[in-house]
């Protein structure tokens, strides 16, 4: 069920009655009731991968009250913990990685063919996110930061709820988890300020990505026949489609979250105005950089280790974070394009030099400033033209052919840019808070409303059609 459809506009507000109004008296029945929906909520899609969402939200929770029966046997608790992650991480790599892995070793060792060696299994939607979110329990709970729950209604809530099940944030059980444990009340003005918030979502998933998405689809999927400033255009233009899209649905996410009293953890945080790439990366799919940051980085021993062993850190992280976002070898090179950018930072001891947010406190960026986001702007446009290339002499021939000749390939509306312009200056005035429309600051509902409306206006005629996000491939 996607958020843009008319399918979740009759959905939400059904579920959302039924919550505080039927079953709000009862936590574990308003926790079942949670359950119920997102798994209807998943099952749009097929409901035949329902049964890995609960095998996998079973076994984290059993091994949880597992570990925590082993506590006094370390080695013990350290096997479950083990074959709980090999479980988890072994579906995901049957249904995913697999037929990736055979064909690859087919092109080595077999000339190419693939006869009988592939499953062609249909991967699960969301399946890297909700695993990654379940593996959290189970690690949390062996590391001693969270006591296992016993109420497994209340787990299953965790693993499935449905604003962010399919594409996140990936939350961490020591946040999301206790939220299901207590008694949950409606609060006015956090409703209020969810619902701009998936106002401010669908803005850019309807009115920046998808437009994006009319012109980049066609470029690609013509770019032998496109002028180097029409590839470059398209490239900037998958830029702020895959921003849109990610961080839109993020904001749905976290703005449906409010409605029902969780909040989530923020994913985004205006990654395109960062000044160098380690910056970019502390603002961009936050959940999953500090799930590796936490559970692959540290235990590797993270930044408190010789210089070399923290490159060789810093490159393990970004390689299975390409690999993470798929099976092909485009996202493992866009792992490594990235580690490679953070070489100069690392070796000048300058990756954690920028912190805070731009221009804190003054309404414009310094020159040096602007520069730096262009910069960093630029090089993350270059690694997007690998993410999206469809294989790997693609993408090189397409950076080939930015250097080429010949006209602009027209933008069929202006309606893209003017969406884009508009995004990018709400996110700026606004990139100390929360998300673009936290605009709780204005007194005037007069003003408040012809910004909804705009909006509103803005989105309805540049609706094309509606678009998966990205990141379900995921």
């Amino acid at each position: 069920m996607l958020f843009n459809s008319i399918e979740f506009a009759a959905f939400l507000p059904l579920v959302f009655l039924l919550y505080w109004f039927v079953f709000n008296r009862n936590l574990k029945l308003q926790n079942l009731f949670i359950v119920a929906v997102s798994y209807l909520f998943y099952g749009w899609w097929d409901w035949r991968f329902l049964v890995l969402i609960a095998f996998t939200s079973f076994c984290s929770w059993g091994s949880g009250l597992l570990i925590r029966k082993s506590r006094e046997n370390r080695r013990k608790a350290k096997w479950i913990n083990g074959i709980n992650i090999a479980i988890n991480i072994g579906i995901l790599g049957v249904f995913k990685y697999y037929d990736f892995f055979a064909t690859s070793f087919a092109k080595l060792f077999l000339g190419g063919c693939t006869d009988g060696i592939l499953l062609n299994l249909i991967l699960p939607v969301g399946i890297s996110f909700y695993t990654f979110q379940a593996l959290s329990y189970s690690i949390d709970v062996y590391r001693g930061k969270l006591e296992p729950t016993r109420d497994i209604v209340q787990f299953f809530a965790f693993v499935s709820f449905f604003p962010q099940l399919v594409a996140g944030p990936i939350e961490r059980a020591t946040n999301l988890l206790p939220q299901f444990d207590k008694p949950r009340t409606f609060n006015y003005d956090q409703a209020v300020d969810g619902m701009r918030q998936i106002l401010w979502g669908l803005f850019k998933k309807i009115a920046v990505a998808d437009t994006c998405a009319v012109y980049v689809n066609s470029v690609f999927g013509s770019y032998q026949d496109q002028s180097g400033i029409t590839l470059l255009l398209a490239a900037v233009l998958f830029t702020f489609q895959i921003y849109g899209d990610f961080s839109g649905y993020s904001d749905i996410a976290i703005g449906t979250a409010k409605l029902f009293g969780i909040q989530l953890m923020r994913n985004f945080n205006n990654p395109y105005f960062s000044r160098d790439i380690a910056e970019f990366w502390r603002r961009w799919h936050i959940s999953l950089t500090t799930w590796f940051r936490d559970y692959i980085y540290i235990p590797l021993g993270g930044s408190r280790v010789p210089k070399a062993k923290v490159i060789r850190n810093t490159f393990v992280i970004f390689l299975v974070s390409g690999l993470w976002h798929g099976a092909n070898w485009t996202f493992v090179v866009w792992g490594a394009y990235h580690a490679f950018l953070f070489l100069p930072l690392i070796l000048l001891g300058k990756n954690r030099k920028y912190t805070d947010i731009v221009a804190a406190g003054r309404h414009y960026p310094t020159l040096r400033e602007l520069g730096q986001i262009v910069l960093t702007f630029a090089l993350v446009v270059l690694g997007w033209i690998i993410f999206r290339a469809d294989s790997l002499g693609m993408a090189w021939d397409y950076i080939g052919r930015l250097f080429t000749s010949g006209s602009l390939k027209p933008i069929g509306s202006t309606l893209t840019l003017i969406s884009i312009l508009l995004m990018l200056a709400v996110e700026w005035l606004h990139r100390q808070k929360t998300h673009g429309l936290e605009i709780s600051y204005l007194n005037s509902h007069i003003l408040k409303y012809t910004i909804y409306i705009g909006l509103a206006i803005l989105m309805f005629f540049s609706y094309t059609n509606s678009e998966s996000f990205i990141y379900f491939q995921f």
